[in-house]
């Protein structure tokens, strides 16, 4: 018997929702919110506001795409958390009507925990246990994976994230919103030339808010001198940047592979998608003798294909929730050490 569910996502500001039947991805319907652009950042009231306007569109969407009828669903999952609350009680309170309305079983799923389980959207897939350095704008974590449903986290950030430090300096430097990308772009053309700090935080924790910090008062520092300085090394400073930002999430995660003698090796969340990060995990999994995944881009970042795919294997445990159940802002199903 086969299982077909539909998944829904919403915990920032992309709508998303995808079908996925017994595992495989039928579809995986993603809309973006431009708005957000000239604020310089996610504005939370604004994007709840266009998940209300998206979320109707992008499920019918996917659904015709999967050429799958409602009637044929089995289950409705939804992001629960963590991640915005506005924008997540959109979601939460589509999926409770949709399954109320249709008498289907709803799957909450963590955010988190679906970023890691993208990986069996395809193959390759990873061998349990595998290690997974999970890399978003709002966290940063290594997460050991032991099965499907049984993960636990080994380190994490103890302030801010590391797509949090790349968005913050393209602020310093002028760049729209979302900054990562441009970084990116930029980075390949530059040099990293300039030497910034790298944090001593002991055991697999991170902390990014210091390099935060140094690069605001290089950059003070050097404009002082210099008020052109920004336009005339804009692309060495970004590949200076990134190149720290890289090597402080390469250091941790090889650490942990040596520490849990594990091999396989993987990457999640939408800084997963830096091309100096990929590079660099393909370059270290071959010196350390690693089975190195990487997503592709669109599982990367935030999808409801991930969603749907977590909830398959919790719709097998029989891990389903009542419509009490309320969107969480913080949400830990991913176990601490």
């Amino acid at each position: 018997m086969s299982i077909t569910i539909l998944g829904i996502e919403s915990s920032c500001d992309d709508t998303s929702a995808a079908v996925v039947r017994d595992g495989v991805v039928l579809s995986n319907i993603v809309a973006g919110q431009q708005v957000h652009q000239q604020y310089g950042g996610v504005v939370p009231e604004v994007a709840s506001r266009a998940h209300q306007v998206h979320i109707v569109p992008v499920v019918d969407v996917a659904l015709r795409q999967a050429n799958i009828a409602v009637n044929d669903l089995d289950a409705i999952a939804f992001t629960r958390g963590p991640g915005l609350i506005g924008s997540l009680l959109v979601g939460v309170a589509f999926a409770k009507a949709f399954a109320l309305s249709r008498g289907l079983p709803m799957i909450e799923v963590n955010h988190l925990h679906a970023h890691v389980l993208a990986h069996f959207a395809e193959e390759p897939k990873p061998r349990f246990p595998f290690l997974c350095l999970t890399v978003s704008g709002g966290h940063t974590q290594i997460v050991l994976v032991r099965d499907y449903l049984d993960m636990e986290v080994l380190g994490s950030t103890i302030d801010d994230a590391a797509g949090e430090a790349f968005d913050k300096t393209g602020k310093l430097l002028g760049l729209d919103y979302p900054a990562g990308p441009q970084i990116d772009l930029l980075a390949q053309q530059g040099v990293p030339r300039f030497n910034f700090p790298e944090p001593q935080i002991p055991g697999l924790d991170f902390s990014f808010s210091g390099l935060k910090t140094a690069i605001l008062y290089f950059l003070k520092k050097e404009i002082t001198a210099n008020p052109n300085f920004v336009t005339e090394n804009l692309a060495d400073i970004c590949a200076s940047v990134q190149e720290r930002i890289v090597l402080i999430l390469i250091k941790k995660l090889k650490k942990a592979a040596n520490d849990m003698d594990i091999k396989e090796v993987a990457i999640a969340g939408g800084v997963s998608a830096n091309s100096g990060l990929r590079q660099a995990l393909k370059r270290t999994g071959a010196q350390q003798g690693w089975r190195v995944y990487i997503p592709r881009f669109e599982y990367c970042t935030d999808n409801a294909a991930m969603i749907a795919i977590t909830a398959y294997y919790k719709y097998l445990q029989g891990e389903f929730v009542g419509q009490d159940v309320a969107p969480a802002a913080r949400y830990e199903a991913v176990s601490n050490r």
